[in-house]
């Protein structure tokens, strides 16, 4: 593609003839303000040195001291920064000048010098720029004259000296005129000034847009009309990689999700034509799979009863080999027997004892899980509720090094419910959260009364290890356990979810991996006759 028929060089070249056109635009205005400026500051002060001339001189002309007013004529106009000045007397006629080859001469009323006072009807009280003319020298630099009328006031009038008649109201005039080289200097400066800051600025600009416009519009542009191209061939696989987030990496975005629709749409088209029977099959087996699904409801269903057989079987056996053992321990110890043997038979009795015991735990969840009816309700004080619960927790968290941290909004918070369950759930709840906090933490306890729905929130938050977020949704699942080295019996929150939602509550559980894990627990005031049950993962209720 040609280089003139880019839209990056098109854009390029309207952003640089705009600039142009503004900085020249920008500079003209500029200088001609300034221009004006100076002149009129020029103006100003020609204006107020005519009139301290004028006032200088009104004595010596009320007694006509023709000397003195040579004098100050001469004196002023020949200071720096003036280039002459002049008195006219009414017939045009120079009568003092700081230039003396000029005294006696009569002016032409064509003159410049003239034209302020002749070129139309006089004004009582004329302007400055009225009496203003600018004019060029003879030596070809711009002059400024100030024409000032000298009216005749009634003290001259009546003087003795040269009294005028009262009919005539102008006497002369003072002509001061002033050289205006460093006007001309100092604009020319500012021209070059401006012109050149304005050629930089408008250089800088067209040179920053034209590598924004290259970076952000012509190299993204070049990988659309690439991506275009392989989609033409075919290549439904091919992605636009565009991070920007304007217009053009929306459509960088829009493009790459339309080639993956089509890709998507060619795909199962193929299939489709290619594998009708395939489709079938598949419909089949989702089928079969949907009938599996309700033959394990059914299963889980019957598993509560199943445990609870199950549970009350093997509960007195092992309650007596827990006992028998202990006894068997017992009666080794005070045995007189060799101390290897007796250490050897000791350990083996305690590994008989401990797992006999964890089997009971086992089979008192089985049995904690299978329970469908509860307790007695009764009204409750919730915060002794969670109190028992994290005393008899407290020793697994100085042991494991965790701080503790109450947040009750209240003293006592009345709850009808069945307080040693709600006491079991707790602590479960807490020893998980101890368990996932082994090299210490904070474990956080929070209880806020929902005065709008007439619940209670409790808020159980460690700062553990947390729970990966496929592992989430089947935290309650029974004898579903993320803990590998044989400890977990996957119960627990099986039971608690139980308990919570015989209460008529809900479960709602929060994690992320290094950072913690919150369980909140909302539990009604007075429950309802048909409890909702209730459970959701990661702030979601299903």
């Amino acid at each position: 593609m040609r280089f003139t028929r880019l839209l990056g060089f098109k854009l390029f070249l309207i952003i640089a003839g705009v600039m142009l056109v503004g900085a020249l635009t920008f500079t003209t205005f500029t200088i001609r303000w300034h221009s004006d400026q100076y002149l009129s500051n020029s103006v100003a002060t020609a204006g107020r040195i005519s009139d301290v001339i004028k006032r200088s001189m009104h004595y010596s002309m009320l007694l006509n001291r023709r000397d003195d007013i040579r004098h100050i004529i001469n004196t002023i106009g020949n200071e720096p920064g003036m280039e002459a000045i002049r008195i006219y007397n009414k017939k045009g006629e120079i009568t003092f000048s700081s230039r003396s080859s000029e005294v006696g001469t009569v002016a032409n009323v064509g003159d410049v010098a003239c034209k302020a006072c002749h070129a139309g009807p006089s004004s009582p009280d004329p302007k400055l720029s009225d009496l203003t003319r600018i004019f060029p020298s003879d030596s070809g630099y711009q002059i400024i004259g100030m024409i000032t009328p000298i009216q005749n006031e009634s003290a001259c009038a009546t003087a003795d000296c040269h009294a005028h008649p009262e009919s005539q109201t102008v006497l002369g005039v003072l002509d001061v005129m002033m050289p205006l080289r460093e006007l001309d200097k100092s604009l020319a400066e500012l021209s070059f000034v401006q012109s050149r800051n304005a050629l930089f600025m408008a250089a800088a600009v067209m040179v920053f847009s034209g590598l924004f416009i290259w970076l952000m519009v012509n190299e993204p542009v070049k990988r659309l009309i690439r991506g275009t191209e392989q989609v033409r061939k075919g290549n439904l696989d091919h992605r636009i990689s565009l991070k920007n987030h304007d217009e053009i990496g929306t459509l960088a975005l829009s493009f790459n999700q339309m080639t993956d629709d089509l890709r998507r749409a060619r795909n199962e088209l193929t299939e489709w034509a290619r594998l009708l029977e395939k489709r079938v099959q598949e419909k089949t087996e989702e089928l079969r799979r949907a009938h599996a699904n309700m033959v394990q409801m059914e299963k889980m269903v019957s598993l509560g009863t199943l445990a609870a057989t199950v549970a009350h079987e093997l509960n007195n056996p092992l309650e007596g080999v827990l006992t028998y053992a202990k006894v068997l321990k017992r009666t080794v110890t005070r045995s007189p027997m060799e101390q290897g043997l007796k250490k050897e038979l000791e350990e083996e009795l305690s590994i008989i004892a401990d797992e006999s015991a964890r089997c009971g735990n086992i089979v008192k969840n089985l049995l904690l899980f299978s329970r469908h009816q509860v307790g007695e309700f009764k009204e409750s004080n919730l915060i002794e509720v969670l109190e028992r619960s994290l005393r008899l927790v407290a020793h697994h968290l100085t042991m494991n090094n965790i701080k503790l941290e109450r947040n009750f909004k209240a003293e006592s918070l009345p709850l009808v419910c069945d307080p040693h369950q709600l006491e079991q759930a707790l602590l479960a709840v807490e020893i998980n959260s101890v368990e996932a906090m082994p090299d210490g933490g904070v474990l956080t306890i929070s209880v806020t009364p929902e005065d709008q729905s007439a619940m209670i929130r409790i808020d159980i938050s460690d700062t553990g290890v947390g729970i990966r977020n496929e592992d989430l949704p089947h935290v309650f699942e029974p004898f579903f356990t993320t803990k590998h080295d044989g400890k977990g019996t996957g119960l627990g929150l099986a039971v608690v979810y139980g308990i919570v939602k015989r209460h008529g509550g809900t479960v709602e559980i929060r994690s992320q991996i290094t950072t913690g894990t919150t369980l909140s627990i909302r539990l009604p005031r007075q429950p309802a006759n048909q409890p909702a049950h209730e459970v959701s993962f990661l702030g979601r209720e299903s």
